[in-house]
């Protein structure tokens, strides 16, 4: 048996465990295991997944990220704001800004920071959208050249035998966006199993619902791949807002209203054959820290 040292976070309500790669040395064959039983909110520390906060060459410090199921995930908008308060606030990085690695991604972060030297806010360069179909992935026939790139903006597709039109985006990750009336009272957890695995997605799919407010504001909710509802998506905010700008619903700033809390999300869109990096700006917070025998 042993002894395993973590701190619980959360950013917008999008809940990780978090583990100190520097000091924490746990075997990689291990990890899945070990993350589906961290993660178990009845038989474990509870979360949407367990993220390991590594030292990596090239980089102040790198994001290895599992889905509450034990799968990898690639990136993580909300978690990757943890990562840097983390780091930050116990001096293992000095930099502001700095970098942090997510399955090879570099992703370039800022922080702000209260009276007493504690991160309060990050914004973060999620660096540009993914609209090519083939690398997003997904089937999905294309029906918009935007930029370079052949893009699924508001096709169709098929769950439980109803039709719905998605807008296709990664982020680093695969996202299908959908714009429904009412948020709210739309079945999330009944609907968003179907689209994760549809076969359209040959990787599965994070799904966003969302309900447009105005041209600066939408509402939104996720079924993340891997994990189910959860209170916030990092990733799924940026391709929201991505999704709304493509179908002209909104303008290039957007907040997103997320049921743990709202992110403020910019992009510039196309500029020439590529595309504008999008920036995403919200909330880490730690929760508390301990220890688990395993």
């Amino acid at each position: 048996m042993r002894t395993l040292h973590f701190t619980k976070m959360e950013g917008c309500g999008n809940d990780y465990v978090y583990v100190n790669g520097f000091a924490e040395k746990v075997p990689q064959d291990e990890k899945p295991a070990l993350v589906r039983r961290l993660s178990d909110r009845h038989f474990g520390i509870g979360g949407d997944g367990v993220i390991f906060i590594n030292p990596i060459e090239g980089a102040d410090a790198e994001m290895e990220m599992y889905n509450a199921d034990g799968s990898r995930g690639e990136m993580c908008g909300n978690g990757i704001r943890c990562v840097a308060k983390y780091v930050a606030d116990r001096g293992i990085v000095t930099k502001n800004p700095m970098t942090i690695i997510s399955y090879g991604q570099t992703k370039i972060l800022t922080l702000t920071k209260d009276g007493d030297g504690k991160t309060v806010k990050v914004r973060v360069n999620m660096g540009s959208p993914i609209l090519e179909t083939k690398d997003v992935p997904t089937t999905a026939a294309p029906n918009r050249k935007i930029g370079s790139a052949d893009a699924a903006v508001s096709v169709p597709i098929t769950v439980q035998g109803k039709e719905y039109e998605m807008t296709c985006v990664s982020m680093g990750n695969p996202h299908a966006v959908v714009f429904v009336d009412d948020v709210e009272h739309f079945d999330v957890n009944g609907i968003g199993p179907d689209f994760e695995h549809h076969a359209l997605f040959p990787k599965r799919v994070n799904t966003e619902f969302v309900q447009v407010v105005d041209e600066s504001h939408v509402k939104m909710r996720v079924y993340e791949r891997g994990t189910g509802e959860t209170l916030a998506c990092g990733t799924g905010a940026c391709a929201t807002a991505v999704a709304c700008i493509l179908n002209g619903k909104t303008g290039s700033r957007v907040e997103v209203e997320l049921l743990g809390g709202t992110l403020s999300i910019e992009w510039d869109g196309v500029q020439g054959d590529s595309f504008a990096p999008v920036f995403m700006t919200g909330p880490a917070t730690e929760v508390f820290s301990g220890e688990i025998e395993y």
